[in-house]
């Protein structure tokens, strides 16, 4: 497979998932459950927020106590 062909293959891949992607969006919008994926997605992002602070500190702890030796 060559690139020229790589890089149609992915442009039509996007072209397909943002038309798709969109009557699902509108059908969501619709039903009202546009918010409830909404909710998700904050919820999901406040986690990793979360697990990220909370690893930095630990990390962070322990790099104080390998310096500290």
């Amino acid at each position: 497979m060559n690139i020229r062909s790589t890089y149609l293959t992915v442009i039509f891949i996007l072209i397909y998932s943002s038309i798709y992607s969109q009557s699902s969006l509108d059908f969501l919008r619709s039903t009202g459950k546009i918010y409830s994926v909404a909710v998700g997605i904050v919820i999901i992002f406040l986690f990793i927020v979360f697990y990220l602070v909370r690893l930095d500190r630990k990390l962070s702890k322990l790099e104080n106590e390998n310096t500290n030796e």
